[in-house]
């Protein structure tokens, strides 16, 4: 792995940084001695990113889910009474 001084670090950190997230992890070292060590963040996988029909088959929405409470919210909104 590769090493690199703090001082190196400082000067071409965007550079260092841009490696990393490419998969190219690197040591910070300082007289000498490793301090830390810069690695990518894991991405999250496409199966982990799908979200859409998450839940399908679960559960069944009853016919005419969309005009449920029809009369009601009409009578709310009704400017004529």
């Amino acid at each position: 792995m590769r090493t690199v001084s703090i001082q190196h670090a400082k000067a071409n950190l965007s550079r260092l940084v841009d490696q990393a997230a490419q998969g190219e992890a690197f040591v910070i070292t300082k007289a000498g001695r490793p301090l830390v060590k810069v690695v990518p963040i894991d991405r999250p996988t496409a199966a982990q990113m799908r979200r859409l029909g998450f839940m399908a088959g679960q559960f069944s929405v009853p016919e005419g889910f969309d005009r449920m409470g029809g009369e009601e919210i009409d009578a709310l909104f009704d400017m004529n009474k």
